[in-house]
């Protein structure tokens, strides 16, 4: 076998041992999928200001709407026609016709949505008031010595494991 083979070789090694070390190292992702009303679903005779009541909702979360096509729809409305279940002029239709939609919360202000199809004045309208995302937890102060190294394995050895691992077997004929 010929030095540039083995030269490719250990190029990939390194950077499957990289990859693999920023994988073990990244955050958990806290984003959440909220179905609209529960097991319920979007529909009348559902009172969804006390379902988000009893939801918190962050910068990042989804809300996944399910609902019957042919009778409702999913518009996204300012606070006063949300007040009056006014549906002229919204800000967004997220009705696609399927009857499952999602919409992102990625803006950082209130979300109101409505049926137009009558329901609003039942009840079938939501405010999605968006929560400031909680600062990460703190680290807890090393106690011993052996939580030193406990915090020094799972941050250090266990990725360096991987990656002299990666790299061993891509040498390994």
């Amino acid at each position: 076998m010929g030095r540039s083979s083995s030269n490719g070789r250990w190029a990939t090694a390194v950077a499957l041992a990289f990859c693999a070390t920023l994988l073990v190292m990244l955050p958990e992702v806290s984003a959440k999928r909220f179905i609209v009303g529960g097991n319920m679903g979007w529909t009348s005779n559902v009172n969804y200001t006390l379902w988000a009541g009893n939801q918190t909702f962050y910068l990042g979360d989804w809300l996944y709407f399910v609902y019957d096509r042919n009778q409702n729809d999913i518009l996204e409305v300012n606070k006063t026609n949300y007040e009056t279940c006014n549906a002229e002029h919204p800000v967004h239709n997220y009705t696609t016709g399927a009857g499952r939609d999602v919409v992102a919360l990625n803006v950082t202000h209130d979300r109101y949505f409505m049926s137009s199809k009558g329901s609003c004045y039942g009840g079938m309208k939501l405010h999605v008031h968006l929560t400031a995302l909680p600062p990460p937890p703190r680290a807890a102060a090393a106690k011993s010595d052996s939580s030193r190294f406990t915090a020094l394995r799972s941050q250090l050895v266990i990725p360096a494991a991987f990656a002299i691992a990666a790299i061993w077997d891509s040498l390994v004929f």
